[in-house]
């Protein structure tokens, strides 16, 4: 119990303060080659650096592959290769346009460490009704799920902090749940994700001063799915993140296709005078989670985050009593 204890503080210091003191430079680095994006949710049309994903997955490598000397698993080897290539799809999205398709397929395929590696359980567990043994479907649901997390993580960063701050949520969510069926060394591995997020979301939280980009948002939600996967606890993963999976359904299922939140015509959300944000009575505009939440009144940037981060609480929650119902039928 000790060497896990002083493994996940040092996983954690150093996930943390690696994103904390580098993300400073990154922006300066993106600044001086004018890699800046126009922040459209602000009046003064104000020009923010991106990609943050340099700094998020340094976080993330140097932090698992000091738990990597403590504990040498297929599953942190995994956790390390499925993140980098997720990260490395990013990327090449940040700059070049590619379609629609590209992200998903190439996820897809990001996932198959996993499966060479053999980091995982074939039987998939449910909250009190105990586990199910589907070794060939199984595989499937492998290639699926690391391009629906990367992309629903994707898809949800739509403002300032959102991506960050949904993520440190549901990272944690994902933490206590894995402490809770007592996977222990998996529960530490989860660490990074938490803390690399939260230290991420003080340069991303409003007013940003930096955006995550593909690259960002891609490694935190494919590392939060090799962590569902590699840990045993899809359903849980889930559940902690369900406003972010109810938001791509929703514009998956409005648009009947998958494309770019770029390639969109019609937005979701407009301006009132004053730059608060507001449903768009377009009716080709997609149906997203943010439309909803500004069906009722136009909020501000900041507010309609606030309401995002209540949900994700809430799903969170969800998350760790169904990881005590999955301790229960175990």
């Amino acid at each position: 119990m000790e060497q896990e204890i002083i493994s996940a503080v040092i996983t954690s210091v150093i996930a943390f303060f690696v994103v904390y003191v580098t993300t400073p430079f990154l922006i300066k680095g993106l600044k001086k080659r004018n890699l800046t994006v126009k922040d459209f949710n602000k009046k003064e049309g104000t020009m923010v650096p991106r990609p943050g994903g340099p700094s998020i997955i340094a976080g993330i490598l140097a932090s698992e592959f000091a738990l990597y000397a403590f504990f040498p698993t297929n599953e942190i080897i995994a956790i390390i290769i499925t993140t980098s290539l997720a990260y490395i799809v990013g990327l090449i999205d940040d700059k070049k346009t590619m379609g629609g398709w590209f992200k998903p397929i190439a996820l897809g395929v990001v996932a198959l460490p996993i499966i060479l590696l053999g980091a995982y359980d074939s039987n998939l567990a449910f909250p009190l009704f105990g586990e199910v043994k589907i070794p060939v479907l199984y595989l499937a649901i492998i290639i699926l799920m690391i391009p629906i997390t990367g992309n629903t993580i994707n898809s949800i960063d739509v403002m300032n902090g959102v991506a960050s701050g949904f993520m440190t949520i549901a990272g944690f969510a994902l933490t206590i749940s894995l402490f809770i069926i007592q996977n222990y060394e998996i529960a530490i591995a989860s660490l990074p994700l938490g803390f690399v997020s939260l230290a991420f979301y003080k340069f991303h939280k409003f007013p940003s001063k930096i955006f995550p980009g593909d690259s960002g948002a891609l490694t935190f939600g494919a590392m939060y799915g090799t962590l569902a996967i590699v840990g045993g606890v899809e359903i849980v993963a889930a559940i902690a993140l369900l406003p972010a999976v109810i938001n791509s359904f929703l514009f998956l299922s409005s648009m009947k296709r998958i494309v770019e939140h770029r390639q969109i015509n019609a937005k979701p959300v407009e301006h009132t005078d004053d730059f608060k944000l507001k449903a768009t009575t377009e009716k080709k505009a997609p149906i997203t989670l943010v439309r909803l939440i500004l069906v009722g009144n136009p909020l501000s940037e900041k507010q309609v985050a606030h309401v995002i981060f209540k949900l994700g609480i809430l799903s969170g929650i969800l998350a760790i009593i169904s990881a005590f119902m999955m301790g229960v039928s175990i």
